[in-house]
């Protein structure tokens, strides 16, 4: 039955780990980067991720023998080197330009969006949550960071380059201590 209490909790908490709002200069280096982000792509892909690991991804993870622990970890890493990338301004992930429409699924739609810390949620949330009102928060989420990549192009003019570098070193620094947080938690060091 739908719950709107149930679906407003699940879309905040979605909200806060997808952060797409903090993402904005990773999303503007990975446009710069390759030129052009699908953001239509990005969105449905992340959609159809979240929407498969709700429903099955306890069971793939414990088929190929990964925890979720593990899993998280892993991300952990990932997001450990995008906040080196904008903390230092060094370039860890090399783009091939003969692939420019692969940034909107690697490393856009996953994991930046559809990372382990939202996977990880998932599974939280669906622990305590009836599922079509996880359905429709992820939904209402993949709405939201739609916008935002529809429109980054007009906040990056609005930021300027100014505004873009402080964001990226600000949001680099959040990003490298929700990395090692994830880490910490995820190996039982909390």
């Amino acid at each position: 039955m739908f719950d709107i209490k149930e679906i407003s909790t699940a879309s905040m908490i979605l909200f806060a780990v997808i952060d797409i709002i903090g993402s904005i200069p990773i999303i503007i280096q990975l446009r710069q980067k390759s030129g052009h982000i699908q953001s239509e792509k990005a969105s449905i892909v992340s959609l159809l991720i979240m929407i498969m690991f709700l429903y099955l991804g306890e069971e793939i993870l414990s088929l190929i023998g990964i925890d979720i622990n593990s899993f998280a970890i892993a991300g952990s890493f990932i997001l450990f080197f995008l906040s080196l990338e904008l903390i230092l301004g060094i370039n860890l992930y090399k783009e091939d330009p003969t692939q420019s429409s692969s940034s909107s699924i690697v490393p856009l739609a996953f994991p930046l969006i559809a990372g382990a810390g939202t996977m990880t949620s998932l599974v939280s949330l669906r622990a305590e949550y009836e599922i079509q009102n996880i359905i429709i928060a992820i939904i209402l989420n993949i709405g939201l960071v739609y916008i935002v990549l529809k429109n980054t192009i007009r906040i990056e003019h609005l930021l300027g380059s100014i505004g873009i570098a402080i964001l990226r070193k600000v949001f680099g620094i959040i990003l490298l201590a929700i990395a090692v947080k994830l880490f910490r938690t995820n190996l039982g060091l909390m």
